[in-house]
């Protein structure tokens, strides 16, 4: 959804600035005379000797309603409420899509994530002590990253669990794809469990 978000807000940019622009160029030409060609009245920048910006209050801004200043104060708030949204969303961490798995013989492989999540996560579980397990895959500017959630039980030892994963899960996963290293960060939390009553 990103992606489509980033391709409408890029072309309607786009076409904003290229009809601002193409209107300033239009009245620096003063294709208004010299071209014969017909612009409405009111269309701004129609001679070479007009400013962009004037000096002083602008008479829309003097005679306006009640309902201009609001509007005039509004609408940039919410476009840059708009912009800080969409670089947060920039900045946000994306989850990968595909792995490229290197051959060694100069070709290689698209590995989808999904999969390499779906049998990190089955690896995991089969670890002592561990209940449940959900890795996520995401981009990192010297390769992927993983994120991995342990649910474990009562009678876990963390620090084994974590030592067993290291050199389980997550070194097949590095060696299945073929990467140097596989940075992970991994949140552990114990299993919630019904109090027993003992009669």
């Amino acid at each position: 959804m990103l992606t489509a978000v980033n391709r409408t807000l890029l072309g309607l940019t786009g076409l904003v600035l290229l009809g601002a622009g193409l209107s300033v160029l239009a009245g620096g030409l003063d294709l208004h005379r010299n071209g014969g060609i017909g612009l409405p009245a009111q269309w701004p920048w129609n001679r070479p000797d007009e400013v962009l910006l004037a000096r002083g209050t602008p008479a829309w801004w003097g005679d306006a309603g009640w309902w201009r200043r609001p509007v005039a104060i509004g609408v940039p708030a919410v476009v840059l409420l708009l912009a800080l949204w969409w670089l947060q969303a920039q900045l946000r961490r994306r989850p990968l899509d595909k792995v490229l798995v290197g051959s060694g013989d100069g070709y290689g492989a698209l590995l989808r994530a999904p999969a390499l999540e779906n049998a990190m996560d089955t690896e995991a579980e089969d670890l002592p002590g561990v209940e449940r397990c959900r890795t996520r895959l995401g981009h990192r500017r010297t390769g992927p990253r993983a994120r991995i959630d342990l649910v474990l039980a009562p009678h876990a030892d963390p620090a084994r669990t974590l030592a067993d994963l290291r050199d389980g899960p997550l070194e097949n996963a590095r060696a299945s794809a073929g990467l140097e290293v596989l940075p992970a960060e991994v949140r552990l939390r114990a299993a919630r469990h019904r109090t027993r009553r003992v009669s």
